[in-house]
């Protein structure tokens, strides 16, 4: 049986919530596969002032046996305060720490992938990434080619650069990094879902910059899908990305854009909370939910598990 490693992400957020909330919808048999990565004390105070009646126990491994319906959670010994209110600077160092945790863990082969909840990005301000680039590093990793993927069943999207700002996509983009990424993307597929995926990828600018010569499009985008297409990937682009999710992206499986929100915000507005996040290139399987910590709505009973139970149910059907 495989297991799977669920980190209980930011401490001041929805994820405690989400957590009891998607237990109670799993059977048996997905619950025995889950191994919470957490602090026993700050689950335990949560779950109290939430008042979550929830049976958790530590555990010092993955091989240790436990009778009962209980939660099994990998003991992180960090005390805190306040189950909500903690600062930054802890909060950071205890990301890390699980983050840190769960990449050694997931080297075992007895792990089917590994399930972080919603992280604040600032809690890695010091680290100069998120979260993907992160466990990219401590699986050395070579630059460029771990990916993240947005999918559920219909579509996926890909952005070539991720948390970064607007001012700075034009400079961080070029011709290696995107063969690079959707050679990643193509390999995926093949293997995982024994298929040729219909890749699309957008311009950078507006209407592609009418292709002027100067232009990303015809620099660094254009060589790019050049390349690939003489690798024989089923490749089409650059795509106009203001009209493309009218209609157009239902013809492909991926859809590839320069930019975060430039894929995020279209798929999202399709799609609602109906996908996960996947780092594809890392040594084991990392998924998200498609969220983020939703401090707002801590205590209101307001959070939406559709998103983390989808993550564990493409977990769940790694067997062996």
């Amino acid at each position: 049986m495989k297991k799977i490693l669920l980190l209980s992400g930011d401490p001041n957020s929805i994820n405690s919530e989400l957590i009891f909330k998607t237990w109670k919808k799993l059977n048996h048999s997905v619950r025995k596969k889950i191994y919470l990565i957490s602090s026993y004390d700050l689950i335990k105070a949560q779950f109290k002032k939430l008042k979550y009646p929830l049976k958790i126990i530590k555990v010092k491994n993955l091989s240790e046996n436990v009778k009962g319906n209980y939660l099994k959670i990998i003991n992180l010994d960090i005390k805190f305060k306040k189950p909500f209110k903690i600062s930054e600077k802890d909060r950071s160092k205890f990301i890390l720490n699980c983050l840190n945790t769960a990449h050694e863990l997931a080297l075992n082969e007895e792990v089917a992938g590994v399930i972080n909840c919603a992280i604040d990005k600032r809690l890695l301000k010091k680290e100069k990434t998120g979260v993907t680039e992160y466990l990219a590093s401590k699986c050395k990793v070579k630059s460029d080619k771990e990916v993240m993927l947005i999918r559920n069943k219909s579509l996926s999207v890909v952005p070539i650069t991720t948390h970064i700002d607007v001012k700075e996509i034009s400079r961080k983009i070029n011709k290696k990094k995107i063969v690079n990424k959707i050679m990643t993307i193509n390999t995926w597929f093949k293997n995982n879902n024994k298929k040729k995926p219909k890749i699309g990828i957008l311009g950078l600018n507006p209407h592609n910059a009418e292709l002027r010569k100067k232009s990303e499009e015809n620099k660094i985008i254009i060589p790019a899908i050049k390349k690939l297409t003489a690798l024989k990937l089923n490749i089409k682009g650059p795509l106009v990305s203001d009209t493309l999710f009218i209609n157009d992206y239902k013809k492909f499986d991926v859809i590839v854009g320069m930019f975060h929100d430039q894929v995020l915000s279209p798929f999202k507005a399709i799609y609602k909370f109906n996908a996960i996040n996947i780092t594809l290139g890392l040594k084991y399987l990392r998924v998200s939910p498609d969220h983020g910590t939703a401090v707002n709505l801590i205590g209101k009973n307001k959070a939406n598990t559709k998103s983390l139970i989808e993550c564990i149910n493409f977990l769940s059907k790694f067997k062996k």
